[in-house]
């Protein structure tokens, strides 16, 4: 079994920052592509960033500029860094991770979800 834990969300003033961080533990092989997903009321989740285990990159049009993800695979952990918040970036943001349970066995994981909400 795979846990994802989320931390770092919370309330931050439009034109603030915040910074997300995602550990997995458990028993796996390796961890392929980590990202970061978030979803707000009544809207669809949607994929806002993920990086690959070689640090390949990809951003949603709405947060490229302001988002930078990042990972340690030393320690099994995605971040996020958000600038420039705007009040349409208030979601639950989710941590994503593609896992090699073994070498034949891959899955895909979820963190319980972190509430980022940005007031104007």
């Amino acid at each position: 079994q795979v846990q994802l834990v989320e931390s770092g969300g919370g309330l931050v003033q439009a034109g603030g920052s915040l910074g997300l961080s995602c550990a997995a533990s458990g028993r796996f092989v390796s961890i392929k592509t980590m990202a970061w997903y978030r979803q707000a009321p009544g809207k669809q989740r949607e994929l806002v960033a993920e990086i690959t285990s070689d640090g390949s990159t990809k951003y949603a049009d709405s947060v490229k500029g302001r988002c930078t993800i990042s990972r340690d695979n030393a320690k099994n952990t995605v971040y996020l860094r958000m600038d420039s918040l705007k009040p349409d970036d208030t979601a639950v943001y989710y941590c994503n991770a593609d896992v090699n349970l073994t070498w034949y066995q891959r899955t895909v994981y979820w963190g319980q979800g972190t509430q980022v909400t940005v007031s104007s």
